[in-house]
């Protein structure tokens, strides 16, 4: 089956990681991150399951790697800044 193919999954990577270049916000990067690692593990014959059990295993990883991005790279609390007046305002 297709799903059982590493290069499938790499590319898959590979082509979030370039969406993510062109539209920025971590989003595809935990897409492409949970997609390289599913790849990795077809890859050495670890994770030869069920298409469902891959993608299920394929969206854990990617929450994962979505959460972990957004604890390290994300907006900590209290760095917002709130402007009262405009540029434009005389």
């Amino acid at each position: 089956m297709l799903h059982e193919q590493w290069w499938v999954w790499m590319s898959a990577a590979l082509l979030l990681a370039t969406a993510e270049v062109i539209i920025p916000g971590y989003i595809f990067l935990g897409f492409a991150m949970g997609a390289f690692v599913v790849g990795g593990l077809l890859l050495v014959g670890l994770a030869g399951l069920s298409l469902p059990i891959t993608l299920v295993v394929f969206a854990v990883l990617s929450l994962a790697a979505y959460l972990g991005l957004r604890w390290m790279f994300g907006l900590k609390t209290g760095q917002a800044t709130f402007f009262d007046t405009d540029i434009n305002d005389n």
